[in-house]
């Protein structure tokens, strides 16, 4: 399927649709192909991390630790 580029741009939802339906889509400016819209499969997407931070490793900045009801009480004086 191919497409211009004002096209994808109004009807970018159908154009999307026929990609999930396994169609692939060219979309043209000028007559020249500038995009290809393809349909992907499972084995396309990595899966998603369980820990997305992962760890972390900050500087110890010799900052007292404060329990949550100390930084509460910090943040409600500064009008937080």
């Amino acid at each position: 399927m191919e497409t211009t580029a004002r096209e994808f741009n109004q009807k970018s939802s159908q154009i999307l649709a026929a990609a999930a339906r396994g169609e692939t889509v060219t979309v043209t400016k000028n007559g020249t192909p500038v995009a290809r819209v393809v349909p992907i499969s499972d084995a396309d997407v990595p899966p998603y991390p369980t820990d997305p931070m992962a760890d972390l490793d900050l500087p110890d900045l010799g900052l007292p630790d404060l329990t949550d009801d100390e930084i509460e009480d910090t943040l409600q004086g500064m009008g937080a």
